[in-house]
C-alpha cells in the first residue's frame, strides 16, 4: 500500500509504476516521471536517492529529457530504481512520505502533465506475430488453402517501419493520400484513402543493444527487453493494397503509429506470464526457448465516432495469442547480426483472437469491408470516418497494463 491515494480501479497502483516523460506549463522541460495513482513521481528531484550500488555512478540518467540511457543501463539497474521506488512510495516509508517540502517539488498531479514520447526512438521495426491475424488476411487475400505464406510458422515475419512518424497518445492522425486501385481494370488512381483502419498492438522497447555482428541469443533476449507500450499501427487497406507488392507496406503505415506515453517494465508483468504456445513445427534452435515468456494481458480497442457521448468497445483481446514471442522477435531481428540500440522499438503486429470479437482491425471485425461494425448511436463503420476517435486499453486491474492511446483521425 502506497501512502499516495490510489483507487481501487486505478491503472497505477504500487505494483505498476511505469515510466513516462513529461512537462508541465510552469517547467516546460521534459523530464522522467512514475505515475502512482493520480500523481507523476518526477525523478528528477529525488535522483540523489538513487544511491544502490548500480545507479550510484549513473544518477543522471533521471535528469534526461528521454528514458534512453536509463533503458541502456540493464536489468540490474531496472531492478534497484524499481525496488527504490516501491520503497519510496510506500505506506511505511517517511523520506518522501514526512518530507512535505521534498513531495511538494517531486509530485504533479496527471491532469496538469503534458505527456511525450517516452524515448527517443531511432528504429522502429514492426512484426507480424499473431497466428490469427495471418491466417484472417491470408484467407481474405488468398483463400484458406494458402492463407499462411510458407515461411510464416519458421520465422517471426516482420518489417522495418518509420520512426520519425511514431506519436504519442493524443496526437491526432492526418487522413493519408495516396495512389489506389480501386478497378483491377482501369489504372490507379490518387486521393484520400477511403480505407483507414486501426491495428491493436503491443510494442516493447529494446534496454541494452548489441554490438555490430554480434547477434543476441535467445537465452539472453529478456536482459535486452525493457518494457512495453500499447500501439496503434495506423492502417491505410487500399494504399497498401496497390503497393506492397514486392516489398510490404510503404506509405499506407509510415504515416503515424501511435503508443501510449507509460512504458510497462517486463518486471511489472512477470506477475502476468504464460506458458509460451506450442509451435509446429518446431523452430530452429535459435528460436527456440523453454522460459515462459508470453503474457496474459487484456485488450481492448473502443470508438467514438462525432457527436458520441460515449464510446463503443468493438474489439476484446488478448496478447496471449501471439504465436511467436518478444524474445524470439528480438533473437531473430540481431541473428544477422543487426545491432540493436536503446530505445529502439519492436511491435508485435496485429493481435487478434480465434472469435470474432478478439478481432484486432477493421479489415478483420467487417470482414475486407463484407460486414457492418455496430458502434451504437445508429452508427456503424467498415473502416474509419473523419472525427472518429480510437481508444485502446490495458487496464492494470485487469492485466496489469497501464497506459491509453487515444488519437481521432481527420481530414
Amino acid at each position: 500500500m502506497s501512502f499516495i491515494q490510489v483507487d481501487k480501479d486505478s491503472d497505477f497502483p504500487l505494483q505498476n509504476l511505469p515510466y513516462g516523460v513529461f512537462s508541465t506549463k510552469e517547467e516546460p522541460r521534459h523530464r522522467i516521471g512514475v505515475a502512482i495513482g493520480d500523481q507523476i513521481l518526477d525523478l528528477s528531484v529525488i535522483k540523489h536517492l538513487f544511491n544502490g550500488p548500480a545507479l550510484a555512478k549513473h544518477q543522471h540518467v533521471f535528469d534526461q529529457p528521454t528514458l534512453n540511457a536509463f533503458m541502456g543501463l540493464g536489468p540490474a539497474a531496472w531492478r534497484e530504481a524499481r525496488a527504490l521506488l516501491q520503497t519510496l512510495l510506500s505506506a511505511t516509508e517517511p523520506t518522501l512520505r514526512d518530507n512535505a517540502g521534498l513531495r511538494k517539488r517531486a509530485f504533479v498531479p496527471q491532469a496538469s502533465a503534458t505527456m511525450h514520447l517516452p524515448a527517443h526512438i531511432g528504429d522502429y521495426t514492426d512484426f507480424y506475430s499473431s497466428r490469427q491475424h495471418a491466417t484472417n488476411v491470408g484467407i481474405m487475400f488468398r483463400g484458406k488453402e494458402n492463407a499462411l505464406m510458407p515461411n510464416w510458422l519458421h520465422l517471426p515475419v516482420g518489417y522495418h517501419g518509420r520512426a520519425s512518424s511514431v506519436v504519442v497518445s493524443g496526437t491526432p492522425i492526418r487522413r493519408p493520400v495516396g495512389q489506389m486501385k480501386p478497378d483491377n481494370d482501369k489504372p490507379p488512381v490518387f486521393g484520400a484513402c477511403k480505407r483507414l483502419d486501426i491495428e491493436l498492438e503491443m510494442a516493447f522497447f529494446v534496454g541494452p543493444g548489441n554490438k555490430y555482428g554480434e547477434p543476441i541469443p535467445i537465452s539472453r533476449a529478456h536482459e535486452h527487453i525493457f518494457g512495453m507500450v500499447l500501439m496503434n499501427d495506423w492502417s491505410a487497406r487500399d494504399i497498401q493494397k496497390w503497393e506492397y507488392v514486392p516489398l510490404g507496406p510503404f506509405l499506407s503505415k509510415s504515416f503515424g503509429t501511435t503508443i501510449s506515453p507509460w512504458v510497462v517494465t517486463m518486471e511489472a508483468l512477470m506477475p502476468f506470464v504464460l506458458p509460451n504456445p506450442v509451435q509446429d513445427p518446431k523452430p530452429l534452435p535459435y528460436l527456440r526457448d523453454e522460459e515462459p515468456y508470453t503474457f496474459d494481458i487484456n485488450l481492448f480497442v473502443a470508438i467514438k465516432g462525432e457527436g458520441m457521448s460515449t464510446p463503443t468497445t468493438i474489439c476484446r483481446s488478448n496478447f496471449k495469442h501471439m504465436y511467436w514471442t518478444m524474445k524470439q522477435q528480438l533473437a531473430h531481428h540481431s541473428i544477422n547480426g543487426c545491432n540493436l540500440r536503446p530505445g529502439d522499438l519492436l511491435a508485435s503486429g496485429t493481435i487478434s483472437g480465434p472469435e470474432p470479437e478478439s478481432f484486432g482491425s477493421m479489415l478483420e471485425l467487417s470482414w475486407n469491408g463484407t460486414k457492418e461494425i455496430p458502434i451504437g448511436s445508429g452508427q456503424s463503420r467498415k473502416f474509419l470516418q473523419d472525427g472518429d476517435e480510437i481508444i485502446l486499453t490495458g487496464p492494470f486491474h485487469i492485466c496489469a497494463l497501464g497506459g491509453l492511446v487515444n488519437c481521432k483521425c481527420r481530414q
